[in-house]
C-alpha cells in the first residue's frame, strides 16, 4: 500500500507518471521525500523521461500476481484504499514538502552564485594587481634603460675627449715644436695664396658649431672649441658616423661646402678658428682612398 500511494501522492502533484516511476525505483522505494529529492534534482537531465530498462516489479507498487504471491498468500485479501479527506491531506502535505524542497534548492543555488561572484571578483582584483605590478616593472626597466643610456653616452663623450687629448700629446712628443713653429697671425709674412686660409679677422668667438653631412646623407652636428684642432672634429666623425663597433673603418677626408676645398693632413693640426670655420661652418665627408 505505501508504494502505491507514493507513487499516486506523486502523480496527484503533477509529476509524470513515468518520471515518479523512475524516482521510486532509483531510490529503493524509500519514500516520497526520496524519491521527490531525486525528481528535485534531476529535473534538467536530457534523459530524464527515459523509461528503465528493467521490470519495476514491487519497486513500483505493482501488485504481484497469484504466481508471485506463492500458496499461503490468502487470494480475497483486498488492499486497503485512501478516502477522499485522507488523500486531500495527504496530497497537502506533500505539496508543502515540494515547496520546501524549491525552497532550499533556491537558497542553496542563490549561496552558489554569491560565492561565484566573490570568486570572479577576487579573480578580477588579482588580475588588477598583477597587470599594475607589470606595468611598474615596465616602468621601471625603462628608467633603467634611461639611465643606462645616459651613462653610456656620458661614458662615451670622455673617451672623445681622453683620445683626443692623447693625440694632441702623441703629436707634440712626435712633430716637437713644429706646430708652433708657424708663424703667428701678427707676424709679417707671406701673403697666403688662398684666401680661406687668411685668419679670421674676428676672435671673439669661443666656440663654433660644426655639422658634418656624411656620404649616405645623414649629419651630424656638435659644437668645438674655437680653439680646438680640425682633427677633433674628424675625430668626432670616425666614432659616430654608424659603423658596426670593431670593424673595420676607413679613413675619411673632409671638406668645406663652400668654396669647395679639402683638407689635408697639415690642416688637420691647425686650430678651427684659423681654418675660417668659427663660429659656425658646414663640412662633407669623402670617402678617402688609400694612399
Amino acid at each position: 500500500m505505501a508504494e502505491l500511494t507514493a507513487l499516486e501522492s506523486l502523480i496527484e502533484m503533477g509529476f509524470p507518471r513515468g518520471r515518479a516511476e523512475k524516482a521510486l525505483a532509483l531510490t529503493g522505494n524509500q519514500g516520497i521525500e526520496a524519491a521527490m529529492d531525486w525528481l528535485m534534482e534531476h529535473e534538467d537531465d536530457p534523459d530524464v523521461d527515459e523509461p528503465l530498462a528493467t521490470p519495476l516489479g514491487h519497486v513500483l507498487g505493482r501488485e504481484p500476481t497469484s504466481s508471485e504471491q506463492g500458496p499461503g498468500s490468502a487470494a480475497g485479501e483486498g488492499k486497503p484504499t485512501l478516502s477522499e479527506e485522507e488523500r486531500q491531506e495527504q496530497t497537502k502535505r506533500m505539496l508543502e514538502l515540494v515547496a520546501q524542497k524549491q525552497r532550499e534548492r533556491e537558497e542553496r543555488e542563490e549561496r552558489e552564485a554569491l560565492e561565484r561572484e566573490r570568486q570572479r571578483r577576487k579573480q578580477g582584483q588579482e588580475l588588477s594587481a598583477a597587470r599594475q605590478r607589470l606595468q611598474e616593472d615596465e616602468m621601471r626597466r625603462a628608467a633603467e634603460e634611461r639611465r643606462r643610456e645616459k651613462a653610456e653616452e656620458l661614458a662615451a663623450r670622455q673617451r672623445v675627449r681622453e683620445k683626443i687629448e692623447r693625440d694632441k700629446a702623441e703629436r707634440a712628443k712626435k712633430y716637437g715644436g713644429s706646430v708652433g713653429s708657424r708663424p703667428s697671425p701678427t707676424e709679417p709674412g707671406p701673403v697666403p695664396s688662398s684666401p680661406s686660409q687668411e685668419p679670421p679677422t674676428k676672435r671673439e668667438y669661443d666656440q663654433c658649431r660644426i655639422q658634418v653631412r656624411l656620404p649616405d646623407g645623414t649629419s651630424l652636428t656638435q659644437t668645438f672649441r674655437a680653439r680646438e684642432q680640425l682633427a677633433a672634429v674628424r675625430l668626432y666623425v670616425e666614432l659616430h658616423r654608424g659603423e658596426e663597433p670593431g670593424g673595420d673603418q676607413d679613413p675619411v677626408q673632409l671638406l668645406s661646402g663652400f668654396p669647395r676645398r679639402a683638407f689635408s693632413e697639415a690642416d688637420m693640426e691647425r686650430p678651427l678658428q684659423e681654418l675660417g670655420l668659427v663660429p659656425s661652418a658646414v663640412l662633407i665627408v669623402a670617402k678617402k682612398c688609400p694612399s
